[in-house]
């Protein structure tokens, strides 16, 4: 066994992975999307694995309650007000540095995905909403990309993995958006760390048979799982695509990836803050805002966010490279989209 091979000995005695498996994982190259709870799990277990290239895509940054289930992140993240994908990047590259990861910072949506996709050969789902998993799968149905899809609420949760043109697709499963108030949220539900665990670990091992190219050995199942209960369901999806006509892989209709379905601002789970997209356009220099905005109150910044905290007020608001602001203190749309255009501009 060469050297660069060590470190995967115990993983390569699997008569499945063995010395070409592994070669093939060192050969592989993954998105991650989301970087949370499932996805710092994900890129864990997989550059762990041995998986040659992450592409880890996340738009948020690391706050105190992440550190219950969201496994890469520290304390320091936490002062620091790191972009999740960087601090991530960074305890990886100390985990293994025969394998490359690249962080990027950044809300996945129809006009960016396909470059995202660019070279992967599988992506994962770390994120915490349908808006992005139904964009994924039209993206994914458009590259022939396979995807496993995961969420997590409460003490449950759900894995499915997806072939395209092949195997059912997400829109097979679920039609479309639970309606506001349809379904549980983390607000309501809260999220236990080893629910997180489970699933990530039933999403690493079909991405794992998937790249050491043992795509057979995943079976045609939508997995369901409740750690609190000790339960453990399975439903055949092997002919659910047939049976449903599904719009997306049966149709062809890409409404997601066109643009004409999402949102530019999104409510974000359990963190009573909503996130506004910049308008079109907007060319923002981080330096000169924090110039702009002394004197409104506490203004602290790194090379990837500034923060203000508003003077006098509950309300903070985080603004990223990209022009994008979560704005704390609030779940209203409107008030958040008025700070934003007061503070950052329209």
């Amino acid at each position: 066994m060469t050297g660069d091979l060590e470190r995967y000995s115990r993983q390569m005695l699997l008569a499945d992975i063995g010395e070409a498996g592994q070669r093939s994982l060192l050969a592989s190259r993954v998105l991650v999307c989301g970087c949370g709870a499932l996805g710092s799990v994900l890129a864990d277990s997989l550059a762990r694995a041995g998986v040659g290239f992450l592409r880890i895509v996340d738009r948020d940054f690391v706050e105190l309650s992440n550190l219950q289930r969201q496994v890469l992140f520290d304390e320091d993240d936490v002062a620091r007000r790191m972009p999740k994908a960087v601090a991530a990047a960074e305890k990886l590259g100390r985990i293994n540095s025969g394998i490359t990861i690249e962080p990027i910072v950044a809300d996945i949506d129809h006009t960016n995905i396909l470059r995202f996709l660019d070279g992967i050969d599988l992506v994962v789902d770390g994120t915490d909403n349908f808006e992005v998993r139904f964009l994924v799968n039209d993206a994914t149905l458009a590259t022939a990309t396979p995807w496993v899809y995961g969420g997590c609420i409460g003490s449950h949760g759900q894995t499915m993995t997806i072939f395209p043109g092949e195997s059912a697709c997400l829109r097979c499963l679920i039609e479309d958006v639970p309606p506001p108030g349809a379904a549980e949220t983390c607000d309501t539900a809260g999220v236990l760390g080893a629910a997180i665990n489970v699933v990530a670990s039933l999403q690493t091992v079909a991405a794992l048979k998937i790249l050491t190219g043992h795509p057979e050995r995943v079976d045609p199942l939508l997995t369901v799982i409740d750690v609190w209960d000790g339960t453990f369901r399975t439903m055949n999806t092997g002919d659910l695509r047939e049976r449903t006509e599904c719009p997306a892989c049966v149709g062809g209709e890409r409404v997601w990836l066109d643009g004409v379905r999402g949102t530019e601002t999104t409510v974000l789970c359990g963190r009573d803050a909503v996130q506004v997209a910049p308008p079109p356009g907007l060319s923002l220099s981080l330096e000169d805002l924090a110039g702009r905005l002394e004197g409104n109150g506490q203004v602290t910044a790194n090379p990837y966010l500034l923060r203000l905290v508003l003077a006098d007020s509950d309300y903070d608001l985080t603004v990223f490279a990209d022009g994008r602001a979560i704005v704390k203190g609030t779940q209203d749309i409107g008030v958040a989209r008025s700070l934003y255009a007061r503070y950052i501009g329209n």
